[in-house]
């Protein structure tokens, strides 16, 4: 039997759950967790709980069971919690975790704080799904639960080029694609393919990034104003921190959104050996080594200067 199996037992209902504003690995880690029980436990009552994902993943089996309204109060026998690694990014999903008889964590952010009954927390590894895969068994693993961990899988590794990628990342993304899963469509849509207006928030930011200490560092910043005049969310800026990462000579991006009155969602990219999940940790956020995100609150000014404080202590 595989973990999830053992831990399933006597257990009637599961709620699920990942972080606050969910990303591909979010979502699919999530997904695949709910397949995975529909499938094989259909006597077991679960529920997705997450903020409103993006629609670019509505491909994903189930994708419409997930509920985003967190106003019922309900007790479960397990609570699930999935890529999130404390509380507070939890949202307001964090009251069916208090109220669980048993919680479990699956994660692989270094900076996990070991908040749920068991964590499993693999820092090493390339996205959380990668350590759910390690978690399941693989001959009930279908193609619909292969294509949930593929999609989380390829959004943390970035199709494979970020250092997190290993053999093991390798090897497990073969054997899902053994399972029949169209890949190449999965990489293209959910990854690569924007609407004409993310495209158009895409050319704004690169357009307005300014880079300082020598070029080594690069940031851009949607407020407010300009989201409601584009009709985007945060979601719609997927990829963004990306193409300024790989700006020729930048060892440090910046890409930063206004959520609120004078607050930001901080992502940060580092090309070096630059460390920026201590950035974030500590200014109250998390990540990885070289990918990682905070929110800060202060005008933009403040903002990149408190953050540049800190890079330029590793930069020296």
């Amino acid at each position: 039997m595989s973990y999830l199996d053992t831990i399933l037992e006597n257990v009637k209902n599961a709620a699920i759950m990942g972080h606050v504003r969910p990303d591909g690995d979010c979502v699919g880690s999530c997904l695949a967790a709910f397949n995975y029980l529909k499938e094989n436990y259909p006597q077991v009552e679960a529920v997705v709980y997450l903020e409103k994902p993006s629609d670019k993943f509505n491909y994903l089996n189930h994708f419409d069971h997930i509920v985003s309204d967190f106003s019922e109060d309900k007790e479960y026998d397990l609570c699930l919690c999935l890529d999130c690694s404390d509380t507070l990014r939890l949202g307001e999903a964090v009251k069916y975790l208090n109220a669980a008889k048993k919680s479990i964590c699956v994660d692989h952010h270094i900076t996990n704080i070991g908040y749920a009954g068991e964590n499993i927390v693999e820092g090493h590894a390339s996205s959380t799904c990668e350590v759910l895969y390690g978690l399941l068994n693989e001959n009930k693993i279908s193609k619909e639960v292969a294509e949930c961990i593929y999609t989380g899988i390829i959004h943390d590794t970035g199709v494979f080029k970020y250092d997190s990628t290993s053999r093991k990342t390798m090897e497990i993304a073969g054997k899902l694609m053994e399972k029949g899963i169209n890949f190449s469509k999965i990489i293209d849509d959910s990854f690569y393919r924007k609407t004409y207006i993310q495209n158009q928030i895409l050319g704004r930011a690169l357009l307005e990034s300014i880079s300082f200490h020598d070029n080594q560092c690069i940031f851009s910043v949607i407020n407010k104003k300009d989201m409601e005049f584009y009709g985007v969310s945060g979601s719609d800026m997927d990829g963004i921190i990306d193409q300024l990462r790989i700006t020729e000579g930048v060892e440090c991006a910046i890409f930063m959104y206004e959520t609120g009155c004078r607050e930001y969602k901080v992502s940060l990219r580092s090309t070096a050996e630059l460390d920026v999940s201590k950035i974030a940790f500590y200014f109250g956020g998390g990540g990885h080594k070289k990918a990682a995100g905070c929110t800060m609150v202060g005008s933009v000014h403040d903002v990149i200067n408190n953050l540049s404080d800190q890079i330029v202590k590793q930069l020296n």
